[in-house]
């Protein structure tokens, strides 16, 4: 898959999942007001939705329906978005700029943001236990495990326990192992699930599931090495929100414990690994290939 097509394929998906997130909330209008207007603000601010599109891609990998793996992408979306709505509360890293905009805490006020980071997780599974009737029994065992996936990746083994460490090292020296066991859980989490969820909802066999969590261990984990090389290497137009943050704060990074070509020697490591877990999905894993290398190269 070419440049190209890799941005063709990334796009009909984003527009997929676009519409999916707007059909799956409230309207504005739908009472209470305030909270849907603060809802979507944040979860339809556009961003790149590369957790959505790595569900429906990991789906599509093992010869899944887009549509049995779309209300998974939604959920992750929506969980996603609620833990940025509530890291850029001012108990948390107190940062006024999000995707291009002002946080949501800085045009709703605090309270509502924390509430509607709240429904946004809420409605997430909400959206992933509803199924239609005559859903089949094995459709049903999926999403049952999808939601399992799921729900141990944003809770005190994944992100949330992540963010608990990612508060308490801050000013403190850390162990490189240390280090790994916070991002794998904060970022790494909820990215590997995208990946194994999809994977689950598309009927993967053991292999194929095997083949795909080394690829979702590895992304996840890259992923936040990059957030922390972009962190100290581009500007807070390129990112989108407040750049050199990290440093700010004194939090532990992969560049502040390793050094900035280290660090990005990791991420080469890594991608590597990403590829070469998906090469036995030939034409059906080109997107997650595709993925795997816009991760490790992109700007923002």
């Amino acid at each position: 898959m070419d440049a190209s097509q890799l941005r063709a394929a990334l796009e009909e998906r984003r527009r997929l999942i676009e519409a999916a997130l707007d059909r799956a909330l409230p309207g504005e209008s739908a009472w209470p007001e305030t909270i849907h207007r603060a809802v979507r603000y944040s979860l339809l601010a556009g961003g790149k939705r590369i957790r959505p599109v790595l569900v429906l891609a990991s789906a599509e990998a093992v010869g899944g329906a887009t549509d049995d793996a779309l209300p998974l992408a939604c959920a992750v979306e929506m969980i996603h978005t609620y833990s940025l709505i509530h890291d850029d509360l001012p108990a948390m890293d107190d940062d006024d700029l999000r995707r291009g905009r002002p946080t949501n805490h800085k045009v709703y006020g605090e309270a509502v943001a924390i509430l509607a980071g709240d429904a946004l997780l809420t409605r997430a599974f909400h959206l992933l236990a509803q199924l239609p009737e005559d859903a089949s029994e094995e459709r049903l065992r999926r999403r049952l495990a999808a939601t399992a996936i799921l729900g141990e990746a944003c809770g005190t083994a994944g992100l949330v326990g992540g963010q608990v460490m990612d508060l308490e090292s801050e000013g403190k020296a850390i162990s490189a192992d240390a280090l790994e066991r916070l991002h794998r859980a904060k970022t790494g989490a909820l990215l590997s699930a995208c990946v194994r969820g999809g994977a689950v909802l598309g009927g993967a066999t053991a292999e194929q599931l095997e083949r795909l969590t080394r690829y979702g261990s590895a992304i996840g984990l890259v992923f936040q090495i990059v957030d922390d090389i972009l962190d100290v290497t581009e500007s807070a137009a390129q990112l989108g929100k407040t750049a050199g943050k990290d440093v700010k704060a004194q939090k532990a990074t992969y560049v502040s414990l390793h050094g900035l070509e280290r660090a990005r020697g990791m991420a080469a490591d890594l991608l590597r690994q990403a590829l070469d877990a998906v090469v036995p999905f030939g034409e059906r894993g080109a997107l997650l290939a595709g993925i795997a290398r816009l991760i490790v190269e992109r700007k923002a």
